[in-house]
């Protein structure tokens, strides 16, 4: 597992970079890839999920953590390259509803 976060954009994107197993093991370094940050007025955070090949259900509680957070700070949250199993699961939890899954 591993959560490698990039400030891009002059500050105006988060790149969150995902790989291997995204589960509870992953929930600290996840949320210290984003708390920290202040000043995110207009900014987007880009969950890249091409490297992971499993999630579960501690990391949905994580995207959602994360949108409040993002939503609090007029911020969207776009997922970006689930593979097809994680993929599936975002649409069985209707996080396509909820999220941009580009």
């Amino acid at each position: 597992m591993s959560v490698v976060q990039q400030v891009l954009e002059n500050g105006m994107k988060i790149q969150i970079n995902i790989s291997g197993r995204f589960d509870y093991e992953s929930s600290q370094a996840f949320r210290d890839a984003y708390r920290h940050l202040t000043d995110l007025e207009g900014a987007n955070f880009y969950i890249n999920l091409r490297n992971a090949n499993y999630m579960d259900s501690s990391a949905l509680g994580m995207l959602l953590l994360l949108r409040e957070h993002a939503k609090s700070n007029g911020c969207a949250v776009i997922i970006e390259q689930p593979g097809e199993q994680i993929d599936k699961i975002l649409k069985v939890a209707n996080f396509d509803k909820l999220f941009t899954i580009n």
